[in-house]
């Protein structure tokens, strides 16, 4: 019996391990200041030390709460022509899942090819009936990691992925969930704020890339051809590559790519996260970009979050970076849901990827690098418009917390690598 019992534990802490370990060595020294987000040198940083090429002749849109994304998305769905590609964390039953299934089952009746990726644990709260709906009418769906004997080495590492991509020419990416707390205009505590974002022109073939590498995991088909990736011409005049990340290959590519852009920053660095947990690298590098002169503004949620375990840990590490000089905002309304890095008015970043472990090292992730100035201009604007709807958190009122408050927060933070 005891010896049953120590394989047991021993098998229960080799998983634990596998699954709360990302596997590959992780950035452990500061990177040093060398150039500005303006120079050429950090373009090739960018587009060949870290990511794929930087492409240019893109049009991306930006999209704001529910009312604005749905719409857009259903309707390239419905204008679908060869191909649609969706690959998404969470989709729960409900109006709005009911209306994409409807959309991509019209699409596949009609000979349309539809793939559907959703995460395992993301999907749990969709009814199997609509799921069988979608692929008795032609819809492919597969999960992500489901729950399988061959998978429990991999359980903890999710796809947290929002892609979709409509005849490998129209692409979708940003913060939303297909579920009810996305739908509406961020009206009140059930209706959550979230950006999403239409993209057109070359960048979108890496969006389906990325897509199609995720798509290969699960189902162990290799889709190619020019139904998904046709001949892209010009749609505008933004500069723009997709970014990407995984346990299984490159867990660290994303949070390079923010050390550097950080470390390059300059004069500005505004940060949209949902949950903010910055490791001891990260906030080494935003500290440092403080005392350069750089101005960092953070929003992230207030009590009006999906999980205060989050937003336990976020605070307890809030301490030095306030200190420092950083800026501190708490969303009140609803849930703040955004994941936007706009840093010196040039790059934008958006996407999938939060400021926190699980993103950086845990979770399959996407972010669209948009170069451009119009573009960061515009969503500067709209990070400012949501800055009238949050409450700053000051060095001294955070210094004024409650004795339980401070416990509970430090107990927390202990847990932030596996958040």
């Amino acid at each position: 019996m005891f010896v049953a019992l120590g394989v047991f534990l021993a098998l229960l802490a080799a998983l634990l391990y596998v699954n709360l370990s990302a596997g590959e060595r992780r950035v452990t020294h500061e990177i040093a200041h060398l150039y500005p987000v303006d120079d050429p040198q950090f373009f090739r940083a960018m587009g060949m030390l870290l990511g794929p090429d930087i492409v240019p002749g893109n049009r991306v849109q930006a999209l704001n709460n529910g009312d604005e994304i749905f719409p857009s998305m259903l309707q390239a769905i419905r204008g679908a022509r060869s191909t649609i590609l969706f690959e998404t964390f969470i989709y729960w039953s409900g109006e709005i899942g009911d209306e994409f299934a409807q959309a991509l089952s019209e699409r596949a009746r009609a000979g349309i090819k539809v793939h559907v990726l959703l995460d395992w644990l993301g999907s749990i709260k969709v009814e199997e009936s609509l799921v069988q709906a979608m692929k008795e009418a032609g819809v492919e769906v597969y999960r992500f990691h489901p729950l399988r004997w061959y998978n429990l080495g991999r359980i903890n590492n999710r796809t947290h992925r929002k892609l979709l991509i409509v005849d490998g020419a129209i692409g979708f990416t940003g913060g939303v969930g297909i579920a009810p707390p996305w739908t509406g205009h961020a009206q009140d505590a059930d209706h959550w704020r979230d950006s999403h974002y239409r993209v057109e022109g070359p960048v979108v073939a890496q969006m389906q890339s990325v897509m199609l590498a995720n798509w290969t995991k699960a189902s162990g088909r290799i889709l190619h051809g020019q139904a998904y990736f046709p001949p892209l011409q010009p749609a505008g005049d933004q500069q723009a590559q997709v970014f990407h990340s995984s346990p299984s290959g490159g867990s660290e590519s994303m949070q390079l790519m923010y050390l550097i852009a950080i470390t390059a920053a300059v004069k500005t660095i505004d940060i949209a996260s949902a949950y903010f947990v910055p490791d001891e690298m990260t906030r080494v590098a935003l500290i440092a970009a403080l005392e350069r002169g750089v101005r960092v503004r953070v929003i992230t949620p207030g009590r009006q979050i999906d999980t205060q375990t989050v937003r336990h840990a976020s605070r307890a590490l809030w301490g030095d970076l306030l200190e420092a000089g950083m800026q501190m905002h708490v969303y009140q309304p609803t849930m703040f849901h955004c994941k936007t890095v706009i840093v010196d008015g040039l790059l934008a970043s958006v996407g999938s990827t939060n400021f926190d472990p699980r993103s950086f090292h845990l979770n399959d992730e996407a972010n669209l690098n948009v170069y451009d100035a119009e573009f960061a201009a515009h969503l500067t604007r709209i990070f400012e418009q949501d800055l009238e709807r949050c409450k700053p958190c000051t060095l001294e009122q955070w210094r004024s917390r409650s004795l339980a408050e401070k416990v509970r927060e430090r107990v927390t933070s202990w847990l932030a690598p596996v958040l």
